[in-house]
């Protein structure tokens, strides 16, 4: 017999207990819902829950934070009110390390380095802006990059991000003449087959706000050709 898409969930769990839920985000997948009306990963994460644990009722699940639609990774979300509020306060404080893999084009600046903007967020064009110099309503965007490899046509990246702008990894390297591979939106010229940008939050390290232990998910790469071109350096 065919096991239904609730039985058998078509996400990959990272993470799982009775406090918190991480998925390894496809880059088709919405986290929340929008103006397409199509199902969101966070409405399928509670019908696998409902059904696991048999509840009848709502589901509770808070989500903590959010990933574009074209970009692929891990995500967390909470089971409990009390972990939502815990972990709505550790992002806050900037107390979880949050670590993407970019692959880009052009060649960054540096080997090693740290990008710094003033980002202005235009609601219309669902679409930020990076600035040299704070202009109104902007807010200040710091990350770090570290080459880690470089193909025949393409260089990755690994990014630490240290504030949670808008659409900042994407704005950020494109300021710097580096957008990521497949996003259109901000300057790269051809688009990835798939819809995806090849940008993946790979890492994400925190305290577990219930169990105050260290977690630390890493969520495997997405499977296509340009990911399978430098899986091997990681």
């Amino acid at each position: 017999m065919r096991r239904s898409s609730i039985e058998k969930p078509a996400m990959e769990i990272l993470y799982e207990d009775n406090h918190i839920i991480a998925i390894n985000k496809k880059s088709t997948e919405l986290v929340q819902g929008d103006q397409t009306g199509d199902e969101t990963l966070s409405d399928r994460v509670k019908k696998y829950l409902a059904h696991k644990y048999h509840k009848t009722g709502d589901v509770f699940l808070g989500v903590v934070h959010r990933l574009d639609r074209p970009v692929s990774g891990a995500i967390l979300f909470a089971r409990t009110s009390k972990a939502l509020g815990r972990l709505n306060k550790m992002f806050q404080e900037k107390q979880v390390s949050k670590k993407y893999l970019a692959v880009v084009q052009n060649r960054p600046p540096a080997e090693e380095g740290s990008l710094f903007n003033y980002l202005k967020k235009n609601e219309k064009q669902n679409k930020s802006y990076a600035y040299d110099k704070h202009v109104k309503g902007s807010k200040e965007a710091l990350l770090s990059y570290k080459l880690l490899k470089r193909t025949e046509r393409y260089y990755l990246l690994e990014i630490d991000l240290h504030t949670g702008r808008h659409h900042q990894i994407r704005c950020q390297l494109a300021k710097a003449e580096c957008p990521v591979k497949g996003d259109l939106k901000y300057g790269c010229p051809r688009s990835n087959n798939d819809g995806s940008i090849s940008l993946h939050a790979w890492k994400i390290r925190f305290i577990h706000p219930v169990k105050k232990q260290e977690i630390e998910l890493i969520a495997p790469l997405p499977d296509n050709d340009i990911w399978a071109r430098i899986r091997q350096v990681i």
